[in-house]
């Protein structure tokens, strides 16, 4: 869905989503994704066979002790390895599945998997496996070679045999021309990729490109053309009907609600007694017409295939040039392995590589497989095949796919998983409507595992519910980790300036005098909204990555901490008070630097292309609802008692904050980054994107989400230096080397001060300590290394 209109939502209601997905990202709170979408935007979704009619489920009766119940919110019911988006769905997916290559409890690669590798974490060895081992080889020509080599004894569920083939024709679906799923394997430097999907694409993209009034009729006929525009256009009802499902699925409004209150939380007004049609016009009439990027930025949980009725009727390839017969970097090397040659050393690119391993035989066609004919397990641009599996997922993961209805997905054992047979031998995902089913599944036994919003109506539950009132008793277990992404509060570089130049020292000491005053009320204003349940951070990166300092590394500072001079600010022995007035003698000190008048302990004029009032953005709720609003508020008190008016823009609807960036109107917000595996810093931070969103080079997720494009726009940092160490840290697959150039990066982010770090909050996963056996489950979670990473361990009492 649209990332600024879920953000909406949860700002508004101040909902902190909990993260149970093992294989991918949500947003969250006030996060705000990267705001480009992948390269054919047009066909986000892929097409699938009629669904079942779903309907809300009474709550589930108590399952046998053979049978672990978790609970999920909604499914889409996209189960592919191909097609699946949201994370419940790629959980979904993941149950069924294996991949080509694991990842460490701190998100790293496992590069020997066969024999395994053995890791610490936390005081503790771990010993990781995979289906595959994997050699880098960075040759003199500055080209990569990925060599892997599979295990020998894989085999899928079905008892069929999984071989290198597998691994070949999964990902030529993935680099097919016709692919509109989220993964983005074919913008990695694989030599020969270009080559291969030039020449073709895909009806829908062909007739969305020519236009509604186009006469050229080579490629379709006229009545295609018509067919599609109409479909298009009658896609706006089911869109309008879609939003007000999801917000009352996700509890942001009751059930039966007023069409205009859902249509007013996604920004839309509309007079009382509005119906469906009315929304779907209002819709229309917002966009001019303009259906493709009404749906692409207006979708909740349904995309372009779901809503458009006759969406499967324009997924196939058109030839339109000529193209290569192969992708000449994808190299079958022997019975069981194969190398990925690439152009260029990528460091984001061994994720990409760890592709679901799908079965060619179920997904595709095994008698069109002849590799060294070109023929790859299905015709060229046409999926079809694969398609038609997106709701019936398999594969060699630990569990069997059995059914899904009624909103209930059920799985049994896989006893030919390759980490052994699970010793649970069935298990059921359950959908449910909110956080309080969430909970109350798990209190009253018909829930086992599950993921409520850690929300402190949460935390006081659970501890209401265990007999020694703490978050692990006697009925739940609670376990915490760190969400993959962190707060902000940030600033214009060009907005926030003297004379608009960004780059100049009193421009950065400008921001800085604003950086240490917001910086100092972080304690206490985290500490009031999440307790226990965030922590203040100092560099602008997710407390989650393998590049994020620690305070034991060398060089590393409090946010914010040192004066203009280079002094510290604070001593250990300071009070909160203290530290208050002595961030605000330190801010005059930036304010003079910056070129401002300062008598009496006060600022009193501004320099010329500079001014003596600021507004900051902040989505509230209008009522001041959001972890940075105490910051911002004290911030205020003490800018004013320095001569300084900081006004506070509260915001009840965050797309305006949103639409706002991207016009270059905001000097100061506060909001949230989702983050990635790798801390790759191309998209935030790059100068080439710095002036308006425009296309850099693709920023792929590793997690499997869709590429993302720059956002500096909304920073405007423009650093050659800094520029440089990112493009150094991209072409290096070294990780100390790439934590230390990190390390330069955000030193000069922070220097820059368009970015204060506030927090890293965390997400919560449940279980029931009465039917779960606790010492069975995967122990050490981490953000990447979720509970059903060792599922095949699990027990129940």
């Amino acid at each position: 869905m649209n990332s600024k209109k879920l953000i909406a939502l949860l700002l508004c209601l101040v909902m902190i989503v909990g993260m149970l997905a093992a294989c991918g990202t949500k947003p969250a709170d006030d996060t705000k994704p990267a705001d480009t979408e992948p390269e054919q935007q047009e066909e986000t979704t892929p097409a699938e066979p009629e669904q079942p009619e779903e309907t809300t489920p009474e709550e589930p009766e108590k399952e046998p002790a053979d049978t672990l119940v978790v609970g999920y919110s909604p499914f889409n019911a996209k189960f592919s390895p191909f097609f699946s988006e949201t994370a419940y769905d790629q959980d979904a997916m993941a149950m069924t599945q294996i991949s080509l290559i694991t990842l460490d409890r701190l998100g790293m690669p496992v590069e020997k998997g066969i024999e395994g590798e053995t890791r610490e974490y936390n005081g503790t060895d771990y010993t990781y496996y995979g289906p595959a081992d994997v050699t880098i080889t960075e040759n003199d020509d500055g080209t990569v070679d990925y060599d892997f080599v599979l295990r020998d004894d894989l085999v899928f569920s079905d008892g069929e045999p999984l071989t290198v083939d597998d691994v070949i024709f999964s990902m030529y679906v993935l680099c097919d021309p016709t692919y509109d799923g989220s993964s983005t394997l074919y913008a990695q430097p694989i030599e020969g990729m270009a080559e291969y999907r030039s020449g073709m694409d895909t009806l829908f993209n062909l007739l969305a490109a020519a236009g509604p009034d186009n006469t050229d009729f080579t490629y379709w006929t006229e009545e295609q053309q018509t067919a599609f525009w109409d479909g298009l256009e009658a896609a706006a009802e089911p869109l309008a009907q879609d939003i007000v499902d999801y917000i009352v699925d996700n509890g942001y409004a009751e059930e039966g609600a007023p069409v205009e209150a859902c249509a007013a939380m996604w920004g839309f007004e509309l007079a009382e007694g509005a119906t469906i049609q009315d929304f779907a016009e209002a819709l229309k009439a917002a966009y001019d017409n303009d259906y493709i990027t009404m749906i692409n930025t207006e979708q909740a949980n349904l995309g372009i295939s779901d809503l458009m009725a006759n969406y499967a009727d324009f997924t196939v390839g058109i030839e339109t040039g000529e193209s290569a017969a192969n992708i000449s970097g994808i190299q079958k090397t022997g019975e069981n392995s194969l190398r990925i040659h690439m152009t260029k050393v990528d460091a984001t690119a061994i994720y990409q590589l760890g592709v679901t391993i799908a079965p060619m035989h179920y997904y595709g066609d095994a008698s069109l497989y002849d590799y060294d004919n070109n023929s790859f397990g299905f015709p060229k641009g046409d999926l079809s095949s694969v398609r038609a599996k997106t709701t019936t997922p398999m594969g060699a993961g630990p569990y069997k796919f059995i059914r899904y209805e009624n909103n209930v997905i059920n799985y049994e054992a896989n006893e030919t998983y390759y980490q052994g047979a699970p010793k649970i031998p069935y298990v059921n995902f359950v959908s449910l409507t909110t956080d309080k089913d969430k909970l109350n599944g798990v209190v009253t036994g018909t829930i086992d595992v599950t993921d409520p919003s850690y929300s402190n109506d949460t935390v006081e539950n659970i501890a209401q519910t265990n007999s020694n009132h703490e978050q692990v008793g006697d009925k739940i277990t609670t376990n915490t980790v760190d969400n993959l992404g962190y707060g902000y509060i940030g600033q214009n570089a060009i907005n926030v300036s003297v004379g608009g130049d960004g780059s100049s020292d009193a421009s950065k000491n400008l921001r800085k005098a604003f950086g240490t005053i917001f910086s100092v009320y972080r304690d206490v204003a985290i500490d009031s909204y999440y307790g226990d349940r965030a922590a203040v951070i100092n560099y602008p990166i997710s407390n989650t990555s393998w590049a994020a300092p620690h305070a034991s590394d060398d060089g590393y500072k409090v946010a914010f901490s040192v004066d203009v001079n280079g002094n510290d600010i604070y001593t250990s022995a300071m009070t909160a008070e203290e530290k208050y007035a002595a961030a605000k003698e330190a801010a005059l000190g930036y304010f003079e630097a910056a070129g401002y008048t300062v008598a009496d302990g006060k600022v009193t004029a501004a320099p010329e292309g500079a001014k003596m009032e600021y507004t900051f953005w902040i989505p509230g709720d209008g009522v001041g609802d959001h972890p940075a609003f105490m910051i911002v508020n004290e911030a205020k008190n003490a800018l004013a008692e320095l001569g300084i008016n900081l006004i506070i823009k509260d915001l009840t609807n965050s797309s305006e904050l949103w639409d706002n960036l991207d016009a270059g109107q905001v000097e100061m917000w506060a909001a949230a980054w989702g983050a990635t595996v790798d801390p790759d810093m191309y998209q935030i931070y790059y100068s080439d994107v710095a002036n308006g969103p425009s296309t850099p080079a693709p920023q792929v997720n590793p997690l499997g989400g869709p590429a993302q494009g720059g956002s500096n726009y909304e920073y405007c940092i423009a650093d050659p230096t800094l520029d440089q160490y990112i493009m150094d840290a991209r072409a290096s697959t070294n990780q100390a080397y790439r934590k230390a150039v990190y390390k330069a990066c955000l030193d000069i982010v922070v220097d820059w001060a368009t970015e204060i770090p506030t927090y890293q909050r965390q997400n919560a996963i449940i279980f029931s300590t009465e039917r779960v056996n606790i010492d069975t489950v995967t122990p050490d979670i981490t953000t990447f290394y979720g509970w059903m990473s060792e599922i095949q361990n699990m027990q129940m009492n």
